[in-house]
């Protein structure tokens, strides 16, 4: 599968899962809907690798890097983010959060050492412009109270810990850990982690019966973890955490289409400008001919042929699912 079609089912998955994150909040505690989430994520992707007899089984090294993979990317990051939203509105969640693209440049630039091109940097900051513009509204009426300078502080914590995630993720593609099993075994230590950290709280396992509670955990564990999860740090190992953490000034810009469509937003000049720059970042990030002749092979690939939609959403299927399976070094794109 193309880099760019990983791109795309990562942000627009993300993009729509800010507005499922809301259903989980209230009734049962950020903590415990963590817990639920990935306890979820794991069985299941335990129960396909189990089904495709994929091994299993690893040396204490690759669990240390689960460990240290579940601690970070699937405890830690989402309890502070959930958690930020009871204090913040989720438009200041998703800028705080957004800052993630920049630490993952510095970060990778520290860790691995990796040269950063200057049009990197150049597209961070019209994305992280492009941000601020959609956003302007609700960010220039914050009243810096002690409560949201908590809350932003939580999600600038768990913008952190996320890139610091996706180092260990990148370091594990390096050394061959395959990304599905990776992840089974991170959103595992992850729900422990996680449960432990609701207990020493004294945090209540209750749970909510409701349509909209039970529908957005199946989604944020099936397709905001299994398949953008999978889809993103696939991404993250082909072209780096520099290039790939990009989709975190995507998936808000998703988030606001969402509220524009569904919502009562209404639509303002500052939307267009901010979502022009955003994508402009874009391009420049992964650069503009790179990414018009990936699309336009991709648009030729599964849509100028003379297929059915059904043969080609089959078709999709099962090369995503096989694509997480196959070695994470090959660049498609």
């Amino acid at each position: 599968m193309s880099n760019l079609v990983l791109y795309l089912i990562t942000i627009c998955v993300w993009g729509s899962s800010w507005l499922a994150i809301n259903f989980q909040l209230g009734v049962v505690a950020a903590e415990v809907s963590v817990v639920y989430r990935y306890a979820l994520a794991s069985a299941l992707l335990f129960g396909w690798i189990m089904l495709r007899r994929l091994p299993v089984k690893f040396g204490l090294q690759a669990h240390l890097r689960f460990l240290l993979l579940g601690l970070l990317l699937f405890s830690l990051n989402y309890i502070a983010t959930y958690t930020a939203q009871h204090y913040i509105s989720s438009a200041l969640n998703a800028v705080a959060f957004s800052t993630m693209m920049w630490m993952n440049v510095i970060n990778t630039k520290i860790f691995f050492g990796t040269p950063i091109e200057p049009r990197v940097y150049l597209g961070a900051g019209l994305g992280m412009a492009g941000i601020a513009i959609l956003f302007w509204p609700e960010v220039s009426s914050i009243d810096l109270t002690d409560r949201t300078l908590l809350g932003a502080g939580l999600s600038l914590g768990g913008a952190f810990v996320a890139s610091l995630g996706n180092m260990v993720s990148q370091s594990s593609q390096k050394i061959e850990l395959p990304v599905l099993q990776s992840n089974a075994w991170g959103m595992f230590y992850g729900t422990i982690i996680t449960g432990l950290i609701a207990l020493m709280q004294g945090r209540e396992f209750n749970f909510d019966l409701s349509v909209d509670y039970v529908a957005s955990l199946f989604y944020l564990a099936i397709f905001a973890s299994i398949v953008a999860f999978g889809s993103y740090l696939k991404l993250l190992g082909r072209i780096g955490a520099h290039k790939a953490g990009y989709v975190v000034v995507m998936f808000p810009v998703v988030a606001l289409v969402l509220s524009l469509l569904f919502e009562d937003l209404s639509f303002e000049l500052n939307i267009l400008f901010g979502v022009a720059l955003v994508l402009a970042g874009n391009l420049v990030i992964l650069g503009l001919s790179q990414t018009v002749t990936a699309a336009r092979q991709l648009l030729k690939k599964n849509y100028l042929r003379p297929l059915g939609l059904r043969r080609v959403m089959r078709a999709n299927v099962v090369h995503y699912m096989s694509s997480l399976m196959s070695d994470p070094g090959k660049d498609e794109c």
